[in-house]
């Protein structure tokens, strides 16, 4: 077992497969490789005429997929979904599942700065192929663009002082470490020390890595790409995500009230409260506490 692996405990594996309804003869998409968990037991289900196609951005992933021929991995992000299943041959599918939590390996790994645990380059890209990190975000955002970021993705109660305060220390000397940061704002900490700058780091997260809107385009992808029938699984890690899948699947568009029958990429949302991880896997593993898990039935196309 790898060292990715070894950090790794996929959360929820059976509430996943039960909402996959997974058919020996399938193709089933892992969104979101990580650890490879959820896909190797996708594939512990499958015969040997089923496939799956597992997507992930972070190039450390890649040494160390599984080695098995019902297994594709493409190394890019899930927002180029029907892209690539198009360019296989693999439309439509029979489930799709995403796990949009940050990953262990990710956490536990200080140079990519992702946890305020470690005093580590401000760094928080998922795909290190892109140009622009945490600490580039922080150094040209304007303090505007810095106040809407900070209220939006992360929901800081004190964005505005955050921002001008982020503002007037670049003045004198760039923020590039994550130890910097957080020595910055600890005269700014409003209620929880550790709630409070996890929800900063997640804001700044979810910028660098332009994470909602490349969700909004998985979500209508993965909707197209289905099969009548087939299962959409998503677990969520924070308010912003999960509002976003419980919208989409429920047939709402952001910000707008549902028409009557209205139906969202012909979706049937099968969970009307999320399913949250047993009280005896939160023991185990404390990271998996905050996940919501969705389910989404593809609905029969209209005859």
């Amino acid at each position: 077992m790898n060292a990715i692996q070894r950090g790794h405990e996929p959360v929820m594996v059976q509430e996943v497969l039960e909402g996959l309804q997974i058919q020996p003869d399938g193709i089933y998409v892992d969104a979101t490789y990580g650890g490879g968990g959820h896909t190797r037991a996708i594939l512990s289900h499958l015969g040997p005429k089923g496939k799956v196609i597992a997507f992930d951005q972070d190039e450390t992933v890649r040494a160390h997929v599984v080695a098995d021929e019902r297994l594709l991995f493409v190394p890019e992000s899930f927002i180029y979904l029907k892209r690539f299943l198009r360019y296989y041959r693999m439309i439509p599918v029979d489930g799709i599942l995403a796990d949009l939590g940050v990953s262990s390996f990710q956490l536990d790994t200080p140079e990519r700065g992702f946890s305020l645990r470690y005093d580590a380059p401000l760094d928080m890209r998922m795909d290190r192929r892109n140009e622009r990190s945490a600490a580039d975000l922080l150094r040209e955002a304007s303090e505007a663009e810095l106040h809407r970021m900070l209220e939006a993705y992360g929901e800081v109660r004190n964005a505005r002082t955050v921002a001008r305060a982020i503002v007037q220390a670049r003045a004198q000397k760039p923020i590039e470490t994550t130890g910097e940061l957080v020595q910055l704002l600890e005269p700014l900490v409003r209620g929880n020390r550790h709630q409070y700058l996890a929800k900063l780091f997640q804001a700044l997260r979810i910028a660098v890595n332009d994470e909602l809107h490349a969700l909004e385009s998985f979500l209508q992808q993965a909707a197209e790409v289905l099969k009548p029938g087939g299962r959409l699984v998503v677990i969520s890690f924070h308010s912003l995500e999960d509002r976003i899948v419980k919208q989409f699947m429920k047939g709402t568009p952001a910000g707008q009230m549902p028409l009557p029958s209205q139906t969202h990429a012909g979706l049937r949302m099968l969970t009307r409260k999320p399913i949250q991880p047993a009280p005896d896997e939160v023991q185990r593993n404390p990271r998996s506490a905050s996940a919501r898990l969705r389910i989404a039935e593809k609905l029969p196309l209209p005859s």
